[in-house]
């Protein structure tokens, strides 16, 4: 892996000072929220890029199994979590969709605020933390 790789860049934001008598998810803060999506999907973008590169640099032809099973399964692990990445792209992706539509920031499942603070601890959050709970115990409960 590269040294000069950088730190989630999520928690690189100021957060959203509320106005008084600010409506929820008003211009400003939708900004706010796109911002940090398009920030923190550039960075995944950049990461994709230096796997790339790391793995054309560091593909080595090794006589010793052992040294190239080793390096299988580092590029085995970089695979897998840039596939995860992949997938969180595509939800930054239609989370922007809904800033766009006006549909930021409310839960999907029962339709109230789902709050500045829990979208700014995660932003592609589409549930408020008592739809998530429900959605866990579930999870839980069915094995699903």
């Amino acid at each position: 892996m590269p040294q000069d790789k950088k730190e989630f860049a999520l928690s690189d934001f100021t957060p959203y000072e509320i106005g008084k008598d600010e409506e929820y998810m008003s211009d400003a803060q939708l900004a706010h929220f796109e911002t940090i999506l398009r920030n923190w999907k550039q960075e995944l973008m950049e990461e994709v890029d230096r796997t790339k590169e790391h793995m054309q640099t560091e593909l080595n032809n090794y006589a010793d199994p052992n040294d190239r099973a080793s390096q299988e399964e580092e590029f085995n692990l970089e695979l897998r979590t840039r596939d995860r990445e992949r997938k969180l792209i595509k939800k930054i992706e239609k989370t922007i969709d809904l800033i766009g539509k006006g549909d930021y920031g409310y839960c999907s499942a029962c339709g109230v605020e789902i709050g500045i603070r829990r979208l700014e601890a995660r932003p592609t959050a589409d549930l408020c933390i008592d739809c998530k709970t429900l959605a866990e115990i579930k999870e839980r409960q069915l094995g699903v």
